[in-house]
């Protein structure tokens, strides 16, 4: 069931205002799209899109809230991700500099695909802002809530798809342009390797139950 007209108007300009606010998704995918180009941001940018649809799912069904109330649930699932991102800087940092003119190296999609949303579903501030934001919208009177959720919360991830890509091509741009300043070359996996050390410390620090 779609939401009333009015909650879509009411709807669209504040998620697009949300969406447009730079937050560690929006971090993840400049990372990505600086140290390994367009390709590699667009494919986390999907990753990321694919991980939020996970979530609106689990927004509609309830199981949000089964997040929200359970401290043991949410404690495990924000510490396996901000040690996953934490794994992914490390990794970065420790890989071998390629200082070349050119990169003929194949970039792994499929494997930014699953990174991505891994961090993306073991992100419970996203299944608890889920919970928060999209119920602001729902009218139970004009039917099914669960329905409206869903609408509410696929239209989130498809626009949401479309402003995380324009920073991946935007990001990418700018990396295509330094790809020949061997100082960037040789800094690139250390802001990247940073990004997602800081990512990581930051979601394990913050957002505490009390």
């Amino acid at each position: 069931m779609i939401p009333e007209m009015n909650m879509l108007a009411l709807f669209i300009p504040a998620s697009i205002a949300l969406l447009l606010v730079p937050g560690p998704v929006v971090l993840y995918i400049v990372a990505r799209s600086l140290h390994q180009g367009r390709p590699a941001g667009l494919v986390s940018a999907a990753a990321g899109a694919t991980g939020n649809m996970v979530h609106a799912l689990a927004a509609a069904l309830g199981l949000s809230a089964l997040l929200a109330s359970s401290a043991l649930a949410f404690l495990a699932v924000k510490y396996l991700g901000a040690a996953y991102l934490i794994y992914l800087g490390i990794r970065t940092l420790l890989s071998k500099n390629e200082i070349r003119m050119e990169r003929p190296r194949v970039i792994k999609l499929s494997r930014i695909f699953s990174q991505g949303v891994a961090i993306s579903i073991l992100n419970p501030k996203t299944a608890l802002f889920f919970l928060a934001f999209l119920p602001q919208f729902v009218n139970p009177s004009h039917g099914s809530a669960s329905l409206q959720l869903l609408f509410l919360g696929l239209l989130f991830v498809v626009m949401g798809l479309f402003t995380d890509s324009s920073y991946a091509l935007l990001a990418g741009g700018l990396g295509q342009r330094l790809a020949r300043n061997t100082s960037f070359l040789r800094s690139k996996r250390y802001f990247s390797g940073g990004v997602y050390i800081a990512l990581g410390v930051t979601a394990a620090i913050t957002g505490e139950r009390k």
